[in-house]
Formats: C-alpha cells, structure tokens, sequence
C-alpha cells in the first residue's frame, strides 16, 4: 500500500439514480450484470481499516474484503492482492504455500518491512495460477456480500527497493489480468491501486478506475496523469494539506477525500513515526472552501 497506514485490516452492480446535486444511491441486483465503475465526482469516504457509519452526503465507500458493505451505498472491496498479510497474522507468511513467496539470493522469504508482509511470487504463470486461487476466494467473498468493486492493493510492488528487481512489470500486469477477469465474471468493477506508470495499460489490463494515494503532493505531482489515463474514473485519496490541496484542482471531476494516514474511525486514537497521538480526520475539497 503506497503510503498509508501502519495497520491495514484494511452491491453486485448497482443502479445509480443521481440527483441535482450528484449523489447516488444503489440497489443491489440478484445477479451478476456488466460491471460498472464507481460513479464519477462522487462523495467518497476511505474505510479500510475499522468501518463506521458514513458521513452524511457519502455515496462510495471503499472497506476490507473481511467486512460488510455500507448499506444504500456504491461499495468498493479492498484486497491485499500482492503481499500477504502482516507476519504473525492470519493469511501472514505461514498461511502460505512456502514455494509461492518470493525468496532473495539467499533463499529467505523476502519482507516488506514498510508493512511486515511477505511479497508474493508472481513470476511465472504456475505461480500466478496457485496464488490466483486464493486471492479469488477474497474475490468472491466480496461479490457475495454485494460489493460493487475491487481495489486490489500493492499492484506496484515490483519496484519496492526490497524486491530487487525480481518481479517485474509484466509479471505485476499479468497476474493483475487474472484477477480482474475474474472480478469481472463477478460483476465487480475493478480498480487499479496507484502505480501510474502503468496507468495507460490500464484498458489492456482490465482495470476500470483508479484509487490514486497522494497523487496531489508536490513531491510526485502524479494526478494530471490519473486523470489523462482514466477520464474522471479516478478516486483521490489525500494524507497532506499540500497533496489535498493540489488534488483539488480536479474536484470538479473527480472524487476527492483526505483522511489521516492511519485511516482512523472516529473515536480512535494513533500514533505517527515521532510517536505523537493521532485522530481520525477527514475533508473534502468542500471543507477548504
């Protein structure tokens, strides 16, 4: 996950009524339809570590394959898609066929220690295979508890320092085809997780929208290039007032939100890297007004 939180946890096609204002409400079909992407520039809240009820005026919602949907609303699954979870957690390094976890020239399990989450080993079409196998469970939790998308995390894992190279782009893009095809056989809309070198591949790859983590901060300047690729089919999501301010510059087109790093509910409590306290926070471009 690009530069989020410290702990990540985290209806079938839905009809889209908007009103004057834009906001949408959704009513989950029996069974699996074409699957549409979030509805553009709409209220978006970023829920994927504990859920919480909505704020008012929210029409998509993203939250962790292990909770439930936010009732009435567009709902986006988030999926750790390619890493495992944390080491010591269920679906950690030990829940894992050995043989599918990418191992340095040493032969040890290779760490992402960002995260603590060992990376898997999408080189080759067998292992793409066997790792599909079980990412798709995750998948078809989501389509049966009546999500309406995919986020699948940690597409740019290939060019983290710790992989040296030994996962490439291709490989990143094979796999992610994998999964959004059978996203897609699930009626789920499927999104691509930052990465925007690979963002004009997007169509090729069977992704439909984008979720682009502090593309606004001066740092990587990336969301003109979200929205050259995407269209408006692109969800913003802001940790800085730097990065949420540059980010709102397309709020006439695009969603828009900014959250605390934590991705905190309210009431909860954090810590950033110097050990200070941290709260829930959440802004739209409207609150800047």
């Amino acid at each position: 996950m690009s530069l989020l939180a410290t702990a990540r946890p985290r209806t079938i096609l839905a009809a889209c009524a908007a009103t004057a204002c834009g906001a949408a409400f959704f009513v989950p079909s029996a069974e699996a339809a074409e699957p549409t992407p979030p509805p553009a520039n709409a209220d978006f809240d970023y829920q994927i570590n504990t859920p919480y009820d909505p704020p008012e005026g929210v029409t998509v919602v993203s939250r962790d394959w292990k909770e439930s949907p936010a009732q009435g609303l567009y709902n986006i699954c988030y999926v750790n898609a390619f890493q495992t979870q944390e080491v010591g957690e269920e679906d950690g390094p030990d829940d894992w066929d050995q043989n599918l976890l990418l191992k340095n020239g040493n032969g040890d399990v290779v760490i992402d220690e960002d995260w603590n989450e060992a990376i898997l080993d999408i080189t080759t079409d067998t292992k793409r295979g066997d790792i599909a196998k079980k990412i798709n469970k995750q998948i078809d939790t989501c389509a049966d508890k009546g999500f309406d998308a995919l986020e699948l995390d940690n597409y740019d894992t290939f060019d983290r320092d710790v992989v040296e190279g030994r996962i490439t782009a291709d490989d990143a893009q094979a796999y992610i085809r994998v999964l959004s095809a059978h996203g897609h056989d699930k009626g789920l809309a499927v999104g691509q997780k930052n990465t925007v070198e690979l963002a004009g591949n997007h169509e090729a790859n069977g992704l439909d929208f984008a979720v682009a983590e502090e593309c606004g901060d001066p740092e990587w300047n990336e969301c003109q290039d979200y929205v050259d690729a995407f269209g408006n089919d692109v969800i913003m999501i802001e940790y800085s007032e730097a990065g949420m301010a540059n980010a709102c510059d397309y709020a006439d087109r695009v969603s828009v939100v900014q959250r605390d790093r934590d991705v905190l509910a309210p009431g909860e409590t954090g810590k950033d890297d110097d050990g200070n306290p941290t709260e829930y926070l959440r802004k739209t471009c409207a609150d800047l007004k």
